[in-house]
């Protein structure tokens, strides 16, 4: 079978005109390069190049190869360097795939931001409850909160992130606190449904002691903004990230219960099908993640930050 390599190899020798100065180009010896052109030719069952003449000359299939290969390298490496811009430029597409409110409130600015930079870039959002079930391998990036079970996708760490028990002033009013995990099986909670995880199931942690609860959710909702308003309202208690509660933590309308009792993290991460090889604009994009979080996260500021950055 003629490959690439073959029809360059009979390019040198165009160019060269003569099988000795050929030799010298390719850093070969002469017997090395008629031997290959015989091969070549034996591999074709066609001769290329007529040796009888003083003068080094093509036949027509010879020329016929040379003109038509030509092209065809010419094609070949204008793929690799359109390849290598897909690769290294800030060209094609991003396909990504995030939670409702964390992808509105922070996601979205990130690929207007990333367009205006790089107008060339296509970029295609989704936004879902389920960011990890819904065909993670549609997608070039998922961004996920939360612990990641059984995946064969990679994780960047995008920005640290808890996750915080809450119920209202006037809930606690009518409830009292709990004093224990152990107590929230007896109260209305809340629950976010999301990735199909369990929601009921509550997990806490002490030193050393770890407590898991069953509760009994009054209320379920796979939208994380409606689960909060509920419990702004005082309609139950919430388990939420950090970053959804942090500003109705410091206005008041929701208060953190049971602080000394810590639920897993929820730190958020970008999933990706490779951790090498990955096309710069994608690397680019999760930077600029990143970077909207460093040196703090925007949740975790303090009220007169949080009113100098508004």
């Amino acid at each position: 079978m003629l490959n690439s390599a073959d029809i360059q190899f009979l390019l040198a020798i165009r160019k060269s005109a003569s099988l000795l100065a050929t030799a010298h180009t390719l850093g070969l010896t002469p017997s090395a390069v008629t031997q290959r052109l015989q091969q070549l030719e034996k591999k074709l069952g066609i001769q290329l190049i007529d040796r009888s003449a003083r003068q080094l000359r093509f036949t027509d299939e010879g020329e016929l190869l040379c003109r038509r290969g030509a092209g065809i390298i010419d094609q070949f490496d204008d793929l690799l360097e359109e390849l290598h811009a897909l690769r290294h430029g800030m060209v094609g597409k991003i396909a990504i795939n995030a939670p409702f409110g964390f992808g509105r409130r922070y996601v979205a600015s990130v690929v207007a931001a990333f367009r205006q930079r790089h107008p060339d870039v296509e970029i295609r959002m989704t936004l879902s409850d389920q960011p990890l079930v819904a065909s993670s391998d549609r997608f070039d990036l998922v961004v996920h909160i939360g612990e990641l079970r059984d995946s064969s996708l990679i994780s960047h760490h995008i920005a640290p992130n808890r996750r915080m028990l809450c119920a209202s002033p006037a809930f606690i009013q009518s409830h009292g606190l709990p004093g224990h995990p152990e107590d929230l099986a007896k109260l209305p909670t809340i629950a976010l449904h999301e990735n199909n995880e369990d929601v009921s199931l509550w997990q806490f942690r002490q030193r050393r002691t770890t407590v898991n609860i069953r509760t009994q959710p009054a209320l379920i909702s796979n939208d994380g903004d409606v689960i909060r308003e509920w419990a702004t309202e005082g309609l139950g208690i919430i388990l939420r990230s950090e970053w959804d509660v942090a500003e109705s933590l410091a206005r008041g309308t929701l208060v953190q219960l049971l602080p000394d009792w810590k639920p897993p993290d929820a730190n958020v991460v970008a999933l990706t099908h490779q951790s090498a090889g990955l096309p710069e604009r994608i690397r680019t994009f999760m930077r600029m993640m990143q970077e909207q979080f460093r040196p703090h996260c925007p949740w975790r500021l303090s009220k007169v930050e949080r009113t100098q950055r508004d």
